[in-house]
């Protein structure tokens, strides 16, 4: 991850939570000059991201907390295992523990479910990918704990790449339109993906070409006649609908990559804590 990236998040998410007048609670109840050895623990089994967390936020707080990552991003843990040791003064670790195993948290379970995907669709040659479907200011995180999960990123922002979508069809009157309008507009190393429907749309679209062909809510059946139309002509992406018991059918369909919005907007947070002691 891009640790300024890292830090603008943190700083935020510590912001929110510590308000105006800090952790009263904490302030109160430790004493400043007490110290701890606190375990970072998974309460379920699970894939890790996100440990760069754990330092960015405790060292945030207090340089002196120092943390042991003991399980890598991209290892998968069992129940009651250890991820990471935070030693070091008691009332930063208690102050940031909210925000440190929020983020944790969040991140592993997107890891968690984009593995278990992955695992799914083992021995196609479809990769899985994520969207922009992402939480407002954490984007950056989640597409880190996809890749962590063995996925791949699809595009971070508006700017990555052009992708024409069914409303920008509408509004430029054709696929045909449309695709020749960005070609006007963009440079020649600008990646072009266009959304179809139908099949009947794949063919207006292989007269004008694209680099990538985005195939909508297609049922496996229909999308191994439209990779066959295409015929490695574009890469082909299969999304909308898909869940986790229907991926590995639309993968068998033949597509080279299947998006999924869910891995980032709806995967469960993996259940972490930190025990003190």
């Amino acid at each position: 991850m891009n640790p300024l990236e890292l830090r603008r998040v943190v700083e935020t998410a510590l912001g929110e939570d510590l308000g105006l007048a800090g952790d009263l609670t904490t302030a109160a109840v430790v004493a400043a000059d007490a110290t701890t050895v606190g375990r970072v623990v998974a309460r379920e089994p699970g894939r890790v991201a996100g440990t760069d967390v754990l330092g960015a936020v405790f060292g945030l707080l207090d340089p002196r907390v120092e943390v042991m990552v003991d399980v890598a991003d991209g290892e998968d843990v069992v129940a009651g295992q250890v991820v990471a040791r935070v030693v070091g003064p008691t009332r930063p670790i208690l102050t940031g523990e909210r925000v440190a195993l929020n983020l944790l948290g969040r991140m592993c379970g997107i890891a968690t479910a984009t593995a278990q995907v992955v695992a799914a669709v083992a021995g196609t040659d479809t990769v899985i990918a994520d969207t922009r479907k992402t939480t407002p200011g954490l984007r950056a995180l989640e597409k880190h704990a996809v890749r962590m999960g063995g996925g791949r990123n699809h595009r971070f922002g508006l700017d990555a790449a052009v992708m024409v979508k069914d409303n920008h069809v509408v509004a430029a009157g054709g696929i045909r339109q449309a695709v020749e309008a960005v070609r006007e507009r963009v440079g020649h190393t600008v990646t072009i993906e266009v959304e179809v429907d139908t099949l009947a749309q794949l063919e207006e679209l292989l007269e004008v070409g694209a680099d990538i062909v985005l195939l909508d809510n297609m049922d496996p059946a229909t999308l191994a006649e439209a990779v066959a139309m295409v015929d490695g002509r574009m890469v082909t992406e299969a999304s909308g609908g898909v869940t986790s018991d229907t991926v590995r059918t639309v993968a068998d369909a033949g597509v080279d990559v299947i998006s999924l919005g869910w891995l980032t907007h709806s995967a469960p947070a993996l259940d972490v804590a930190l025990d003190l002691g």
